[in-house]
């Protein structure tokens, strides 16, 4: 006589605990997609459990003789936020994301991320000049992101994401000149692509892009934003 399997008890337990924890694991999910979502895909708005500037996006108060720095690295949330980190208390009065060197006036994030507007995501920021020089901040900038990529920073695509630098006045353009001639020859072998234009018109972002890392330290973050390790400049 044949003797038919039957199934152990032992199976059917471990059957049963896979099945609980896929169950765990989905609701999981369900409740951390806004954050999982917001890192992978860039929002035109503020869902996706993405938190707007509590500050409503207002501008801090800069004192008399602060000096204006423009530069452009990519997605201005990570350029922005690496700025803040390593200047803040240090004489960064503020810095401020926003739209510049285009065509359209008062430029929508919708509008510029089409590409068709001409502007890029920029990063204007406000510094007290006996602390910080313009020059430690282009340096800092060729060390935060990839110039040598023509309207892109990892995989951002689109003239909108370009290196850029937009000076004002004379001193700034031959600092930034020269900071960019240096960079090129010392640190990324004549591969630079980065733009060094006049700075143009600006147009602040929307509020909730004020900030946006630290409102939403799960954000979304370029991974082409890091600190590079380089020799000083000679």
């Amino acid at each position: 006589m044949t003797t038919q399997p039957t199934d152990s008890p032992s199976a059917n337990t471990t059957t049963a605990q896979i099945l609980i924890a896929s169950g765990i694991a989905i609701l999981a999910m369900a409740f951390t997609m806004p954050s999982f979502a917001s890192r992978l895909f860039r929002p035109f708005g503020t869902r996706l459990g993405i938190t707007a500037d509590s500050s409503g996006g207002s501008a801090a108060a800069i004192p008399e003789g602060a000096e204006t720095a423009t530069v452009a690295a990519g997605c201005f949330w990570g350029v922005e936020h690496m700025y803040r980190k390593h200047f803040d208390g240090k004489g960064l009065y503020d810095a401020r994301v926003g739209y510049t060197g285009g065509d359209v006036s008062n430029p929508s994030y919708r509008a510029v991320c089409g590409g068709q507007t001409g502007h890029a995501e920029s990063l204007q920021l406000h510094y007290d000049p006996a602390q910080i020089t313009y020059r430690q901040l282009l340096e800092f900038f060729y060390k935060l992101h990839d110039p040598t990529t023509a309207n892109r920073q990892g995989p951002d695509a689109g003239p909108q994401y370009r290196s850029a630098i937009y000076f004002h006045g004379s001193e700034q353009e031959a600092v930034a000149r020269e900071v960019t001639r240096q960079a090129n020859e010392q640190w990324y072998k004549g591969a630079v692509k980065t733009e060094v234009a006049p700075a143009g018109r600006w147009w602040d972002a929307e509020d909730y892009h004020q900030r946006y890392l630290h409102h939403n330290p799960a954000g979304y973050e370029c991974p082409t934003h890091f600190l590079r390790q380089f020799p000083p400049l000679q």
